[in-house]
């Protein structure tokens, strides 16, 4: 079993966006903040920046945005400021534990797969109890490769020495998680909690499986062995 973290596992956006409407004083410029940081964080999968260069000069574009052109030094305090209110403010969605006991109960083996930073995220893993169901986890910047490359699924999937067509992932990208996932020769599963629409009807064109909870994944993983042919989790 293979996860995504951020908004998977943990209510990462909350976190964040909260935090962020703090240090700013108004609420209504989260799209802009993703579309800033989306466009940073392929610069440090691309190897052209590293994660603390790229906060501060994330942070330095969005606040240029907004008129307020900043130094690197303020940069970095408000990076450092809005990362301890997001990191005071993370927490597990309720289907988080009860459907990591139950893989753990089963035997499975379970990785998670992110393109956030290693560092950060193995602590926000263990700071909230996570790390103990964690058998591997696969850093995009340690592997050289980002979601949705199969190679970052094919270096879980080894870790955890299982084939790829044995394993599931789930996350809640579309895109990056499921159709990646699909693509590396695994079961690719959507968590849709907030029922996305899929327009495009791409979900069902790729195959992915569609899930709006974790409780679910019980279900989803003995069907998914009794198609392998595999005896089901114990």
């Amino acid at each position: 079993m293979c996860f995504d973290i951020d908004d998977t596992l943990i209510d990462f956006t909350s976190a964040s966006r909260d935090a962020l409407a703090i240090m700013i004083g108004r609420d209504d410029m989260w799209p802009l903040w993703e579309c800033v940081t989306e466009a940073h964080v392929a610069m440090v999968v691309a190897g052209k920046l590293d994660y603390p260069t790229m906060h501060r000069k994330r942070t330095k574009a969005f606040l240029a945005e907004l008129g307020m052109h900043v130094s690197d030094h303020d940069a970095a305090r408000f990076e450092r400021n809005r990362a301890a209110e997001m990191h005071s403010g993370f927490r597990l969605f309720d289907d988080v534990l009860p459907c990591l006991e139950w893989l753990r109960a089963s035997g499975l083996s379970i990785a998670a797969v992110t393109n956030a930073s290693g560092s950060h995220q193995r602590a926000k893993l263990d700071a909230l109890g996570l790390g103990r169901f964690i058998d591997h986890v696969a850093i995009a910047g340690e592997v050289g490769a980002a979601k949705p490359d199969p190679m970052i699924f094919h270096s879980a999937c080894a870790a955890l020495d299982c084939e790829p067509s044995e394993a599931l992932h789930i996350g809640d990208r579309l895109h990056t998680d499921a159709i990646g996932a699909q693509s590396a020769g695994m079961c690719g599963v959507w968590l849709n909690r907030d029922g996305q629409q899929d327009t495009e009807g791409v979900a069902e064109e790729s195959g992915v499986v569609r899930l709006a909870s974790l409780s679910d994944v019980p279900e989803l993983v003995v069907c998914e062995f009794a198609q392998l042919g595999a005896p089901p989790p114990r």
